[in-house]
């Protein structure tokens, strides 16, 4: 096991050091790397690299149980925990996690009651969205996000940012929404209790596209969990605390997270570790 560390890290760290850290004689490697490979050591290193594939693709963030799901659905017959002691073996780890924020009970909204009651499992599309705000660091100042995420298949099917926190940043998004989806029904659309989302533009918005607003109790983050978590995993994921040159770089960047890797590929737990697509494409088919 100790040759084989050192054989898979020769080309971050010196033979020598390795050698003496682990407390092996440099001539014995030597002599293990000149020795066939047997056939489960050849396996391991072809699955090594579809292992590899499939965490750089997701931007580092699939542990083993999504890389095993990647490699079971390419056709490779494999079991969990052999992708898990190859990974472990090779130090692939998954970004873990933030801390979930502590949680606070807060006061009901008087603008509009709250129709989900933390009831997050929907089985129709288009029924229930949640929208939020979120903030993005650049060097020219902050850049703010909105979004809406369809509860059935956690889609993000609407989204806007601007550089103020400006009424049009959450209509915009859910204007999106609208145009995209086209329901034919009214839809609930849940938020917190921020400032734009009390507004009389708000209001008169949601009257005319036919949906009904829901709000979450004051400073409980837990009523707008699906878009609490959306956030989470895109600053772990994508942002991971940095600071972006320009707004346009931070544009163009979450663009490319929520479109092309979260919405098309990104494995959701709550829709049986399938994309948003994928989910969506198999409702619309059955």
């Amino acid at each position: 096991m100790k040759y084989a560390f050192i054989n898979g890290h020769r080309d971050q760290h010196s033979i020598a050091m390795m050698c003496r850290v682990l407390g092996v004689a440099r001539a014995g490697f030597y002599a293990w790397t000149h020795k066939p490979l047997s056939e489960r050591a050849v396996e391991d290193n072809r699955l090594l690299e579809l292992i590899k594939a499939s965490y750089q693709a997701s931007g580092g963030i699939y542990g083993s149980p999504r890389v095993y799901r990647d490699l079971r659905e390419s056709g490779e017959q494999i079991s969990r925990k052999r992708i898990a002691r190859i990974m472990r073996e090779h130090r692939i780890r998954a970004i873990r996690g933030y801390r979930a924020p502590r949680h606070r009970t807060g006061k009901p909204s008087i603008v509009a009651p709250n129709r989900l009651e933390q009831d997050f499992t929907v089985s129709r599309l288009d029924a229930a969205w949640v929208t939020d705000i979120t903030y993005i660091r650049t060097w020219q100042g902050w850049l703010y996000l909105a979004v809406v995420v369809d509860l059935c298949s956690r889609r993000v099917v609407g989204w806007s940012m601007k550089q103020s926190l400006a009424r049009e940043l959450v209509i915009n998004a859910v204007l999106m929404a609208v145009w995209r989806r086209k329901p034919g029904t009214s839809v609930i659309i849940h938020s917190d209790q921020g400032s734009q989302y009390g507004s009389d533009d708000w209001q008169r918005f949601c009257f005319e596209h036919n949906l009904q607003p829901s709000m979450s109790r004051r400073g409980n983050c837990y009523d707008n969990a699906v878009a609490e978590s959306f956030f989470s995993s895109l600053k772990k994921e994508r942002i991971r605390k940095k600071i972006y040159r320009t707004r346009n770089d931070a544009r163009a960047d979450v663009f490319d997270y929520i479109e092309v890797f979260y919405n098309q590929k990104r494995r959701h737990s709550h829709i049986g570790d399938v994309s948003p697509a994928t989910f969506e494409e198999a409702l619309r088919t059955a």
